[in-house]
């Protein structure tokens, strides 16, 4: 059994609570949006829970990174999740919050080695959609031209949106609005690919795979074929390297009896009927 580094077992240890810490995030990123009017302690308290969080995945990284091996190489390959770490603090906007943590909480989700394509694809999908719709209806519900006022216009649009159909009964109408869209647009092309990349990739390896059995199939055919061959041509050989009126070696003969043998046995019983 391997021994696991330091680094590896932090990882195993906290992929579980930072994924409840995640969904504990999506309640207070959901609530003060959902819930209307919400009370300033209500919306205090969960920006609190969403600081939290964020730090609680900020620290995850730093021990992540003190416990590797090679640390340059852990910031030249995570750099996505320094990225999403420096993100709020650049300009703390509650959007950054969400998507800096949906950037930690997808790059966790990934190193999991039981977390296969399809589940991860799917919870990418329903966690754009709802956090998608969530983004767009907090910005565009005060819009005065906007027409997303209910969570239902959101998820509507949020699943036409990422699909590329683009109905237009729903559209954002404020920058930061459009800047969502942009962003559900592109994240649905993407996923869209990987799942049809992913079924394609499925189909292309069941017909190799039949194609191996069918050419290994042939190949014993061939060579049993050429076996029997063989064997008949060192069997005619044996035939035709005999003497005339001989068998080959290794065939059942049948032995005659000499001449005067025969002859003497026939004198000998003469004789007795003679007496």
């Amino acid at each position: 059994m391997e021994q696991r580094s330091a680094q590896e077992r932090w990882e195993r240890w906290t992929r579980r609570p930072l994924l409840v810490l995640a969904v504990v995030f999506a309640v207070a990123y959901a609530v003060p949006i959902v819930r209307t009017p919400a009370g300033p302690s209500l919306k205090s308290a969960c920006t609190w829970i969403e600081w939290g969080v964020w730090a609680a995945f900020a620290v995850d990284y730093v021990v992540r990174l003190v416990l590797a091996e090679q640390r340059r190489v852990f910031l030249r390959t995570h750099w996505l999740d320094l990225f999403a770490v420096l993100l709020p603090l650049v300009q703390p906007l509650r959007l950054l919050r969400l998507l800096s943590t949906l950037l930690l909480v997808g790059q966790r989700a990934r190193m999991a080695s039981q977390v296969r394509l399809t589940t991860y694809v799917a919870g990418s999908v329903a966690g754009l959609l709802i956090f998608g719709s969530l983004a767009v209806l907090s910005v565009e519900r005060e819009s005065p031209e906007g027409n997303i006022r209910s969570l239902d216009d959101a998820l509507w649009w949020s699943f036409t949106t990422m699909t590329t159909v683009g109905y237009g009964d729903h559209a954002p109408t404020t920058g930061l609005g459009r800047l969502i869209a942009v962003g559900l647009m592109l994240a649905g092309i993407a996923l869209l690919g990987v799942v049809t990349a992913n079924i394609a990739a499925w189909f292309i390896e069941r017909f190799e795979k039949d194609d191996v059995e069918e050419r290994e199939q042939t190949e014993a055919i061939r060579t049993l074929t050429d076996e029997v061959r063989a064997l008949r041509a060192e069997v005619a050989a044996l035939r035709a390297a005999a003497p005339s009126g001989s068998t080959a070696p290794g065939l059942p003969v049948h032995v005659r009896p000499p001449a005067d043998s025969v002859g003497l046995r026939a004198g000998a019983e003469s004789r007795e009927k003679a007496g």
